[in-house]
C-alpha cells in the first residue's frame, strides 16, 4: 500500500481505472485507508440514488442533485488530499445494476469496487475461480500494491470443471512480477473447492481487500447476484471486480 500521496510513477503503460459506485444519499462513504489504496489508479466516483418506479428522474434531479453533488464532493476532497484527481458522475436511476454497467462501459473501467469497511490495507486476496483476463487483473494489483509493502495471495479454487487452478495461479503470479511486483510479496495457493463463493467469503476476514474476475456472465450478472456480489454481501473486506475487456481489446 502506498504510504503517501500518489507521485505519478507507474511501472505499467497507464494506470487501471476503478469505478466506485456510492449510494450517495444514504450516507455511504469510503474509508480513508481504501482511498489511499486506490490512489495509484484512475478513479471514477459514481454517486447514485435508486428511485421508486413512479418517481421521474427529472423530478429527483431537481430535488436532490445539489445534496448529491455535495456528498460526492466530500469524497472527492479525500482523494484530492491524497494527491489524486478523480472523475465524477451523479445519477438518479430506477435500475442500479444497469446504471453501473453502463457507466463502467462509458468510462472504460478496469474494475468496479463493491465497498465494505476496512482498516489498513496490507494483505490482498486475488481469488481465481475461473478464466479471467490475467493482464488486466495483474495491472490492477501491481499498480495498487507496487509502491508500498503490501502482500498479495493468489488463490486458485479448483472445482470439477475444466478450469486449471494451478496454471491460472502461476500465470497470474508471473504476470504480476512482469508488471513490477516483487516475487517475494506474492503467495500462491490452490485449493479444491465445491463451493468457491462460500470458501472465498470464509477467508475474507484474513485479508483487507478481495480481487475477483467478473466471469463469463458479465458485470450486470455480478451485480444482480452472481458470485462477486454474493462475496461482497458476505465478505468482511471490500471487493474489486475486474471487468472483462471490450471485445475489440480482448
Amino acid at each position: 500500500m502506498a504510504d503517501g500521496p500518489w507521485d505519478g510513477d507507474l511501472s505499467i503503460r497507464e494506470p487501471p481505472k476503478v469505478l466506485i459506485p456510492v449510494r450517495i444519499l444514504e450516507g455511504q462513504t469510503l474509508p480513508a485507508s481504501l482511498v489511499t489504496f486506490l490512489v495509484p489508479s484512475e478513479v471514477v466516483i459514481l454517486g447514485y440514488h435508486v428511485l421508486p418506479e413512479q418517481t421521474p428522474t427529472e423530478q429527483a434531479s431537481m430535488q436532490y442533485e445539489e445534496r448529491a453533488r455535495d456528498a460526492v464532493d466530500d469524497i472527492v476532497d479525500v482523494f484530492h488530499e491524497a494527491g489524486r484527481e478523480v472523475e465524477t458522475r451523479v445519477v438518479f436511476t430506477h435500475d442500479r445494476d444497469q446504471t453501473v454497467e453502463r457507466v463502467a462501459t462509458e468510462v472504460g473501467a478496469t474494475a468496479v469496487l463493491l465497498p465494505n469497511p476496512t482498516g489498513e490495507i496490507s494483505d490482498v486476496l486475488v481469488a481465481l475461480r475461473g478464466v479471467v483476463d490475467t493482464d488486466r487483473l495483474a495491472d490492477l494489483v501491481a499498480t495498487l500494491l507496487g509502491a508500498g509493502t503490501g502482500r498479495v495471495t493468489v488463490w486458485g479454487l479448483a472445482g470439477d470443471g475444466p478450469f486449471d487452478a494451478e496454471a491460472a495461479v502461476a500465470d497470474a503470479r508471473a504476470t504480476m512480477v512482469e508488471r513490477g511486483l516483487s516475487a517475494d510479496r506474492i503467495e500462491a495457493e490452490t485449493t479444491p473447492s465445491e463451493r468457491p463463493v462460500a470458501d472465498i467469503v470464509a477467508r475474507t476476514n484474513e485479508f483487507d481487500v478481495v480481487v475477483m474476475g467478473e466471469g463469463e456472465q458479465g458485470l450486470l450478472s455480478v451485480l444482480l447476484g452472481d458470485d462477486a456480489e454474493r462475496v461482497a454481501e458476505g465478505a468482511v473486506a471490500p471487493v474489486l471486480v475486474v471487468r472483462e475487456p471490450p471485445a475489440e481489446q480482448a
